[in-house]
């Protein structure tokens, strides 16, 4: 069990109308209207499909943990070091793929890298490799402080991605210096990564020019969960819409924003994604101590 408030108000559905605004907490901007919609989004989609939908496997490698911080301000955890750990340590016994993400004061990101090094010095963990790694997504921060920040991480990276859309997000407006990044910009980024490189926040058509311009090895449909202020939309109907021409400029495409059930795994991979990745449910997983029981609902076991 966590310590501390969990600002979450624990609804028998977790949808986006019972945190409206919550920010910083697990709510949405909008009135939580793209958190709503996205949850929304993925339900739609399956009923039109049902059958041939239902019928997808769901296999633990297909699914990772969301890049998450700000434990203490937006979970409510009593001490931003309580989070990381469990939380890592919970998906990766699971069989998912690992996200860390950015945040400031750095100490987040630090916090998300030592617990990987610690994972990856665990036996107790069990992986299909001999060492645990996981995705990094980096705020767009000015170039030279994020070619540090690769430095902090590279070792620990199987993917070293940028959040393009998070220049705007509403948490950190004020505190720190983000950019809006140019096609310039992320090449550059990915010469200093020397690694798969991901694009993570594509939820508009200037996004996809962006893609198209950079070709990078992932593209990550993100709205941030519905806590960037950007079009109102769902990452559902974005993939159904653009995976196919998306495709053409990546080898993956990844997706995040309302996945809650096992139906909207399978979903997302039917229209396209290659992995899905989930937040809010691992986060309060973790937090009230039903990993085991949340993940036997998602696979299906």
């Amino acid at each position: 069990m966590g310590t501390g408030d969990l600002k979450c108000h624990r609804c028998a559905i977790c949808d986006g109308y019972g945190c409206p605004g919550m920010l910083p907490g697990l709510g949405g901007v909008f009135d939580g209207k793209n958190f709503q919609l996205n949850c929304e989004g993925w339900k739609e989609l399956y009923n039109t499909k049902k059958e041939e939908i239902s019928k997808i496997e769901v296999k633990p490698e297909l699914l990772r943990c969301g890049p998450v911080t700000g434990a203490v301000e937006n979970i409510g955890y009593a001490n931003e070091s309580d989070f990381y750990l469990p939380y890592l340590k919970n998906a990766a016994k699971a069989g998912f793929g690992l996200c860390v993400g950015d945040g400031c004061p750095d100490e987040k990101l630090k916090l998300g890298t030592a617990a990987i090094k610690e994972l990856a010095e665990n036996t107790v963990v069990s992986t299909d490799s001999t060492t645990v790694k996981a995705a990094f997504f980096l705020k767009p921060y000015p170039q030279e402080r994020l070619f540090e920040r690769i430095e902090w991480v590279r070792p620990y990276a199987s993917h070293i991605g940028i959040d393009i859309d998070s220049y705007n997000i509403v948490t950190m407006r004020n505190l720190v210096n983000l950019e809006r990044k140019t096609a310039a910009q992320l090449e550059e980024f990915r010469e200093h990564t020397k690694l798969p490189f991901v694009i993570k926040g594509v939820f508009t058509d200037d996004d996809i020019a962006l893609v198209r311009e950079v070709r990078p090895d992932v593209v990550y449909i993100s709205n941030h969960g519905g806590r960037v202020e950007t079009r109102i939309g769902s990452t559902a109907n974005f993939l159904a819409e653009h995976a196919a021409e998306l495709k053409k400029y990546c080898q993956e495409i990844w997706v995040d924003g309302g996945i809650r059930t096992r139906e909207d795994i399978q979903t997302a991979l039917y229209y396209g994604a290659d992995q899905i990745i989930m937040a809010r449910p691992l986060i309060r997983a973790t937090y009230d101590d039903h990993f085991d029981e949340t993940v036997r609902e998602l696979l299906g076991g």
